[in-house]
């Protein structure tokens, strides 16, 4: 297997869900597959090679081994390091002593509720670290500055301190879901640090609001599976790049006027199996909007403009999903002109189709 293994190893980030590893680490060659690399007086690295472990092209693999604690040492050429599914429960300093090439770090589903504080400190070249599926309460403290992507749902975290994020300015992902935070958990502006941040997810949580304070650089914001109630122009503030809205599974009742005016390059807007009572304000006025996901509310009557400007005119972008199935609404009163501004007519999805 060649070279291009480890981009394989790090699969490409998925914006319908959260990350999930499957199948990663079949990189062994078949002449390898004992998976156990002998001692080797003449090649110092491979030697080094934690006992049980699988050591090849700077790839260490040390997952579902049972292991309680982190092997105390491995090959200084290291690149990524995975101790997945594992039972270990604290990350001690020193633990990834020498590791100043490694670029990513799975500890998906172990035990770990601690983590020091100096832990992170050799990992002078880190990009990628999951965390998710542990027992963490509160986040790692001094993170390395070179981070790219956290992944951190499915803890215990009820806390999302500023001084955590502040320096990461490499961020690009992080991944919150299905922690117990609330609004009040979330310190204000609490992820402002991270200037270069493109995609949160904060879905499956206690939270009854939108964030205050998220970074203007945002341009995928997912908080599906929440308690929020509604949405306001003030939410929305500066989130001047946000190209994908995600709260589909919330209890969202209505989107204030305005609200759309602060998403100009706004392209998607998913807002199924919510409770709302009309369509959101603002969407025939919007320049970019496609995708528009309605189905499951409370939505009993579709106005001829809801969607489009009146008088034919046309929208700049065409509209390539509508889904309004699910509704009180009945299809055959909505007035033939309503959807003149869509791309074709499979683009809709009225009745009760599922």
């Amino acid at each position: 297997m060649k070279a291009t293994l480890v981009l394989f190893l790090l699969a490409q980030v998925s914006w319908a869900g959260p990350f999930e590893q499957r199948g990663l680490f079949d990189f062994m060659l078949e002449d390898e597959a004992s998976g156990i690399i002998p001692y080797d007086p003449d090649n110092p690295l491979i030697s080094m090679c934690p006992y049980r472990c699988q050591c090849h092209l700077r790839v260490v693999q040390c997952s579902d081994l049972g292991l309680d604690k982190v092997p105390w040492e491995f090959p200084p050429d290291t690149t990524l390091l995975d101790l997945q599914n594992n039972k270990i429960t604290e990350i001690k300093e020193g633990a990834f002593k020498n590791l100043k090439d490694l670029h990513t770090l799975i500890l998906v589903n172990n035990k770990i509720s601690k983590i020091s504080p100096e832990a992170f400190k050799p990992l002078v070249k880190l990009e990628r670290l999951y965390l998710s599926k542990n027992h963490l309460k509160e986040l790692p403290e001094k993170l390395p500055k070179t981070l790219q992507e956290l992944r951190l749902h499915d803890n215990e975290i009820t806390k999302l301190k500023k001084s955590v994020f502040n320096g990461l300015n490499r961020m690009i992902v992080i991944e919150l879901g299905g922690n117990p935070l609330k609004n009040s958990g979330i310190e204000n502006g609490a992820l402002q640090g991270m200037k270069g941040l493109g995609y949160i997810r904060i879905s499956d949580t206690n939270i009854t609001a939108i964030p205050q304070g998220l970074p203007t650089s945002i341009s995928e914001l997912h908080l599906d599976g929440n308690k929020i109630a509604k949405v306001d122009a003030a939410s929305l503030k500066g989130m001047s790049n946000l190209s994908k809205l995600g709260l589909s599974f919330n209890s969202i009742t209505v989107v204030e006027n305005g609200s759309l005016a602060n998403v100009p390059h706004l392209r998607e807007l998913h807002l199924d199996n919510n409770k709302l009572l009309r369509v959101p304000a603002g969407l025939a006025q919007h320049k970019y909007v496609q995708v528009v996901y309605l189905h499951n509310n409370n939505i009993s009557e579709v106005g001829q403009h809801d969607f489009c400007l009146p008088s034919y005119q046309t929208r700049k972008t065409s509209y390539t999903a509508v889904s309004l199935y699910s509704n009180p609404v009945r299809y055959w009163q909505i007035h033939p002109h309503t959807f003149r501004c869509v791309f074709g007519r499979s683009t809709i999805q009225l009745g009760n189709y599922k």
